[in-house]
This record gives C-alpha cells, sequence and structure tokens, in this order.
C-alpha cells in the first residue's frame, strides 16, 4: 500500500532528515508535499532526486493526505496537527505538545508498536530524544527481569539544539582551538567548547530541567509502566551528533550480565557492542547517521545485586526524532492502520 504524505517543518533540521530518512528506508510514498512557515515557503527541496515547492502551513494543505510527519515548535503543532487529524489523516508529531496526552499513544516501535491500535485524536506523539534510545535499551531487559528503577546521566550533542546550535558550537571550538577568545553563546546557555553545560535547558520549578522532566515522564508512559523510578541528569557536551546515555538499571529480581548481553544482543534496533570480546565500545562516531541504538558496557553493579549498569549511545537527530517518526508511520501502514 502507498500512502500519501506531507512533512510538516521541512525546512528545519528534522524535517529536512525526515526527507532522507523516507528515501533510505525506501517508504511507500503515494503522494507528497512539503509543508513549512511563511517564511520559508516558496523554497525549493529535493525528495528522491526531484524538486518540490515547500507550502504554507494551512488547513487546505492537508487534503487527502494520509500521514503527516510533523517537527515544528509545541505552538505551531497544538494549532496544526488537530487541523490534520481532522482532515482525515494520522499525524506523527514531533513536537512535546502531545507527548503527555493520554489520547495521544507516545510510540518507540521496537518499545510499544502496539500502542499505533490506540489513537483516539489522530495524532502519535514524537518522545523525546533521549527517552527514545532508553528505552529501546531498557525493554528488551524489562522483559526478563522487568526495571524497577532507572538512574541516568546524559552527553548530549550539540545538534540537540538544532542547527542554530552547531553554529553555536563551531564558533565557540574554532577560536578555543586557535586560543582566541570564546564568543559569546547564543543559542547554548553557555560555553560548550572545551566545556559541558549541566543546564542547558529550562530550568523547572521541582528543581530539575524541562528535558529532565521529560526523560522522567516519557520513560514512564513509553514502558507502559509508571511505577519505575527515573532519575536523569542531563548534560550538554561538545560534541556534534549522537546523545550518550550512562544507565544504571535496578530490577525487581537479579538479572546476569550474561542473560542481559544476550537479551540486548538480539534485541530490535539494538546494535550491541561487547568491550569483553571485541574490545568495541559505543561511541557517537558510531551512532551518526544511524536509526539503530548502540548498547555496551553492560556490567554488574557493585553496590546492588540486582542493578547493572550500560552505556548508550543513538543518533539524535535520527532515531532521536526523524527516523523514530518514519517508523512510526511504516508500522501504521503495516499494520493497516493508515487506510
Amino acid at each position: 500500500m502507498s500512502v500519501n504524505v506531507a512533512v510538516v517543518g521541512a525546512t528545519g533540521a528534522v524535517g529536512d532528515l525526515m526527507r532522507k530518512v523516507l528515501v533510505e528506508r525506501n517508504f511507500p510514498v503515494k503522494s507528497i508535499k512539503f509543508l513549512a512557515s511563511e517564511k520559508s515557503a516558496g523554497k525549493t527541496v529535493e525528495f528522491a532526486g526531484k524538486p518540490y515547492t515547500v507550502e504554507p502551513i494551512r488547513p487546505e494543505a492537508f487534503a487527502g493526505v494520509q500521514i503527516v510527519l510533523s517537527s515544528t515548535p509545541g505552538s505551531v503543532s497544538k494549532e496544526y496537527s488537530p487541523i490534520a487529524a481532522r482532515a482525515g489523516a494520522i499525524v506523527v508529531d514531533n513536537s512535546s505538545a502531545w507527548r503527555m496526552d493520554p489520547d495521544c499513544p507516545l510510540v518507540v516501535p521496537e518499545v510499544n508498536a502496539e500502542q499505533l491500535h490506540h489513537i483516539k485524536k489522530g495524532i502519535v506523539a514524537n518522545p523525546n530524544c533521549v527517552a527514545i534510545p532508553l528505552c529501546v535499551a531498557l525493554k528488551p531487559l524489562h522483559d526478563v527481569a522487568k526495571v524497577k528503577r532507572v538512574v541516568v546521566a546524559t552527553y548530549q550533542s550539540s545538534s540537540g539544539k538544532g542547527a542554530k546550535g552547531l553554529v553555536d558550537f563551531a564558533a565557540q571550538a574554532a577560536a578555543w582551538a586557535a586560543g582566541q577568545p570564546v564568543p559569546a553563546p547564543t543559542a547554548h546557555r553557555a560555553q560548550l567548547a572545551g566545556n559541558v553545560i549541566t543546564l542547558d535547558w529550562t530550568l523547572d520549578p521541582n528543581g530539575f530541567s524541562e528535558e529532565e522532566n521529560k526523560v522522567i515522564n516519557e520513560t514512564k508512559k513509553i514502558m507502559g509502566d509508571a511505577d519505575i523510578g527515573v532519575c536523569p541528569t542531563c548534560v550538554r557536551v561538545p560534541v556534534k551528533v549522537a546523545h550518550s546515555e550512562a544507565i544504571t538499571v535496578e530490577f525487581h529480581k537479579p538479572l546476569s550480565v550474561a542473560d542481559a548481553k544476550a537479551a540486548l544482543a538480539k534485541a530490535p534496533g539494538v546494535v550491541f557492542m561487547d568491550e569483553t570480546t571485541d574490545g568495541k565500545f559505543p561511541q557517537p562516531i558510531h551512532a551518526e547517521g544511524s536509526d539503530h541504538t548502540f548498547v555496551g558496557r553492560v556490567r554488574q553493579d557493585p553496590s546492588n545485586p540486582n542493578a547493572l549498569c550500560l552505556w548508550v549511545v543513538a543518533d539524535n537527530l535520527r532515531k532521536g526524532a526523524a527516523s523514530n517518526a518514519v517508523q512510526c508511520a511504516e508500522e501504521l501502514v503495516k499494520r493497516g492502520i493508515v487506510k
């Protein structure tokens, strides 16, 4: 079955990748259109070797569209995703606007694709770029021993701030490497070159950042278990692309390192790298450009017999955003949910 597709926010970093991922994964496109703000309307983008003119986001643009892949600010999403859904499309929305809405499934296909059968508002929420790979790694372990608590420290790349973040980081890195005064940050909240930033996000009243609270709430929803304890510390690091995560997982019962490795090695979407056998371990340079979640450094927590430690890396723009959205669209077609 081929479907009519619209990409909203088509000229942004994630929208650009959505176009590429659709082609790479040979998504069954019948027709496609690209929508963006009035500022970007009229620009030309390429898809499958053909030029397309970007259209402005307006209600009539969704007529006849079956799947919308949207990556816009939350305010735009709140206005237009319901309009697209009322026009008959299923919207896979990359903003944070719908993630905690009880009537919108929050989906990582390797973890909870069955939730796509419960789309009450016509909107599927695409999770946060940390929560996605975290849950991909947790799912096979949860199936074996049931996760009780997760403590995670993130090492998040500059591209999490979008194209502006990368421009900001590049300017800082060039000056820092040359021993010159580093320009004041424009996208990041502090100097990133030669530094790490523990608060590159809005601070919420509970003392956690907005990003950390997303990880807490979204992980529980994706895993389908509100009782899982989640304690994150999100940190920006001087890396261009791909987020890394140092994870300690406590289970309801002991899970051996060998059994955990075996479960991860056969888990969908996971590339397991075992440093004890081949010396390889996940790094951002492995994940960049990939739709997989790279997992390694699995070891027993010496302080807790029911806990393991592991290291996870994924491309935040692809698996953390664009590719996960396209995978959701693939499942919608595969499962016959799109008519």
